[in-house]
């Protein structure tokens, strides 16, 4: 289930602490998103009922739109949400403020779901090996944006989505899982989207059960680190 957390007196969500015997410690997930959410949204209820079950909590949603749809949908599902505007904002700065942010509600992973930005080096080394991305392609055969449309436009038969984690490259991070997206027949935009996006919702919630679980090969997660100096604009775009 989601974590619920207080309001201070000046409006801002301040973490709960954390209370209870539990045998094993649930990995906390911080979710960042730009828009609608739908994959934020697979992934609460793959919390609460689902694949992660036991494994996971929703520890903060959070957003670069303070007017993101998203976030009134997580707080409907129980959430605990923060949003930061990014808007004018230079980004190793704006980064260095997000990662002070989420550091206040020490999450065990970073899970991008349609958070519209690259992440900089600031950003990318403070939760070093412990963010993940999902990218609706291939990406041996395609990064960055507009993934759909690439696939739609070049009549591709299949396309597969990615779950990587994410490193200070553009969707160059270490794959963690894949899986196909039959495309024929489908003859509009929409019907591809339509169909990759119900890929994603399932395989987002089973990779993350599956590292949390040890069952992937990826970097043993690190102690949160201050907020690095970065001076690099490069980084993740981040898909779902």
């Amino acid at each position: 289930m989601c974590t619920s957390v207080p309001i201070s007196a000046s409006g801002r969500n301040r973490p709960l602490q954390e209370t209870g015997n539990h045998s094993i410690r649930k990995q906390r997930l911080a979710i960042l998103l730009s828009g609608r959410g739908s994959n934020m949204v697979a992934l609460v209820q793959a919390v609460q009922r689902g694949v992660l079950s036991g494994l996971a909590e929703v520890a903060v949603v959070f957003s670069n739109k303070p007017d993101a749809p998203g976030l009134e949908t997580a707080a409907a599902m129980g959430c605990a949400t923060a949003s930061l505007s990014s808007q004018g904002r230079k980004r190793a700065e704006f980064d260095a403020e997000v990662v002070e942010v989420l550091g206040q509600y020490q999450p065990d992973y970073i899970v991008l779901a349609g958070y519209m930005r690259i992440l900089s080096p600031t950003f990318i080394r403070a939760f070093a090996g412990r963010i993940v991305n999902i990218h609706p392609a291939d990406t041996h055969q395609h990064q960055g944006l507009h993934a759909y449309e690439w696939a739609f436009e070049n009549q591709l038969p299949e396309t597969k989505i990615t779950v990587h984690l994410v490193d200070e490259g553009l969707d160059t991070g270490p794959i963690l899982a894949q899986h196909p997206v039959d495309l024929r027949g489908a003859d509009t935009l929409g019907e591809v989207e339509h169909r990759g996006l119900a890929v994603e919702h399932f395989l987002y919630a089973d990779t993350l059960a599956r590292l949390i679980r040890g069952e992937l090969s990826a970097p043993t997660p690190e102690p949160l680190l201050p907020s690095a100096a970065g001076s690099s604009p490069h980084g993740e775009a981040a898909g779902g």
